[in-house]
């Protein structure tokens, strides 16, 4: 069960008769809106996914759709959440220096300039095509589970800015998802070129790790 709380962040007052929908990651697959209820909740009777929440139509959540999700607005026009992360929260700025060696990766209509190991040179370039580009480049198909994990390696930047390490991964997938799919052994299987540390953090557009300079 997914279930969507929607209210104003100053009164905590619940948003009713509020369409709310769900966008699944790993097909690009909507639901049909549902209203939230007096409490200003919408439930949809689905397994937990990874994908986005749109809320009167604008994007209001990216990450783990599981369990209750509350969603917090200072009003109904608040601008639309920019999936790319708010300003200083994630790295920014061109990172190439004299003589370094790059590629180009196409995204769309757009060439995106990658440094030699595939990592974006300037991480302001990152999004969603972005991932799904560079993962057919490197023979991977996102799965509900790899855009879980890279949502999350954003939201952990975001938040401590700095790369999660592996084991920050584990300690937060055994419970997430269970002991199994959240092991080491599991990660790797899921990002086979450098693991979840590298291929990870390449998808996500994060820089690399540090002492793979």
């Amino acid at each position: 069960m997914i279930a969507v709380k929607v209210s104003m962040k100053a009164t905590h007052e619940p948003l009713k008769r509020t369409p709310v929908v769900l966008q699944f990651d790993a097909d690009g697959s909507e639901t049909p809106a549902v209203l939230t209820d007096r409490a200003g909740v919408a439930r949809f009777d689905l397994p937990p996914s990874s994908g986005r929440i749109l809320v009167s139509g604008l994007q209001r959540y990216d990450g783990r759709l599981d369990g209750e999700i509350p969603i917090e607005l200072w009003s109904i026009t608040q601008p639309e959440l920019d999936s790319k992360g708010g300003p200083g929260e994630l790295p920014s700025g061109r990172n190439a220096y004299p003589g370094m060696s790059t590629q180009w990766l196409a995204v769309g209509d757009h060439r995106i300039e990658l440094d030699s190991e595939g990592y974006l040179v300037d991480p302001q370039d990152w999004s969603e095509d972005f991932a799904r580009a560079l993962a057919a480049e490197e023979g991977l198909t996102l799965s509900a589970e790899h855009w879980e994990l890279i949502r999350w390696l954003r939201a952990h930047y975001a938040r401590h800015g700095t790369q999660a390490s592996v084991r920050d991964m584990i300690a937060h997938f055994r419970v997430v998802w269970d002991r199994e799919r959240g092991s080491n052994r599991y990660l790797h299987q899921l990002f086979p070129r450098g693991g979840p540390q590298k291929q990870g953090n390449r998808l996500a557009g994060l820089l690399r790790t540090k002492g793979e300079h």
